[in-house]
């Protein structure tokens, strides 16, 4: 069943995490985007990361960045097509943004004007804040003077696919929002810009590619496999605690219960809550 849900490589739109990961390997892709969101001519020092884990400690969480990348500035990108809305995705950017702090300066550098500007960009098919923008841009501002900037270096910038305020961006970042969505020869043909087109034919070129194919049937066989563990693993938790929670029943005398824990989900809950088990 769920390899019928399975999209083709064709299918797939930029918004799709495996199709944006492969594009934004090519730093042409990568560039052509940052330039057109942030309305600037970007030279990538680098070439890009993508998937790139970030933690502070081996104790601490691991996050993975979708695209990682630095220019000529020493400025850094974060870049991420987020398709679903976690209900997460301002924190979540907080944490993005303390994770990559927390690499930028050497051990036993205490001069914090070195810390590089870092600029993280979330692309979403969905209006998070409500307010019909294709762009929401944050830096941090005080309160009691609103026109005065912290200038810490952190931006933080949420695009939205589904604007309804035009007048508020430029006619290029439209097309390519519109693009991600809708990865598709009639959406690129219907482009004003010679640059999007560019990127649509090399997005063309991965998903005509035998190699990115056989790449993308296994990354889907590892998260079916992934998820297939995971229930497995959630069915094995399960069963112990309910076998710890018979053996309670049992040692207790509690035979009525236990014959009634059986069928009536319910109240195994009530029991297992009443075990804390």
């Amino acid at each position: 069943m769920l390899m019928n849900q399975r999209k083709s490589l064709k299918e797939l739109n930029l918004l799709d995490k495996f199709l944006f990961d492969e594009a934004m390997d090519d730093p042409e892709n990568v560039k052509t985007m940052l330039d057109i969101i942030l309305s600037q001519n970007t030279n990538l020092k680098h070439p890009p990361q993508t998937e790139k884990e970030q933690r502070t400690s081996t104790d601490n969480r691991q996050i993975r960045l979708d695209v990682y990348a630095i220019d000529e500035d020493d400025v850094i990108y974060e870049v991420e097509a987020q398709k679903e809305n976690t209900h997460n995705l301002p924190k979540r950017s907080r944490l993005y943004q303390g994770i990559i702090d927390s690499k930028l300066l050497p051990p036993g550098v205490v001069d914090f004007n070195l810390l590089n500007e870092v600029l993280i960009v979330l692309i979403m098919p969905f209006d998070l804040f409500g307010y019909g923008l294709y762009r929401y841009t944050f830096q941090m501002r005080c309160e009691e003077v609103p026109e005065l900037k912290l200038d810490d270096g952190a931006t933080r910038i949420f695009l939205n696919t589904r604007g309804i305020h035009p007048e508020l961006v430029s006619p290029e970042l439209i097309e390519l929002l519109k693009y991600m969505e809708r990865s598709t020869d009639e959406v690129s043909r219907a482009c004003g810009s010679k640059r999007i087109q560019e990127m649509h034919r090399r997005i063309c070129q991965i998903k005509a590619s035998e190699k990115t194919e056989v790449k993308y049937m296994q990354s889907w066989e590892e998260k079916i496999l992934i998820k297939q563990e995971g229930i497995a693993e959630g069915e094995r938790i399960a069963l112990e605690r309910i076998n710890r929670l018979n053996q309670k029943l049992i040692e207790q005398g509690r035979f009525d219960d236990l014959t009634k824990a059986v069928s009536d989900s319910v109240y195994q809950k009530k029991l297992l809550k009443e075990f804390k088990i």
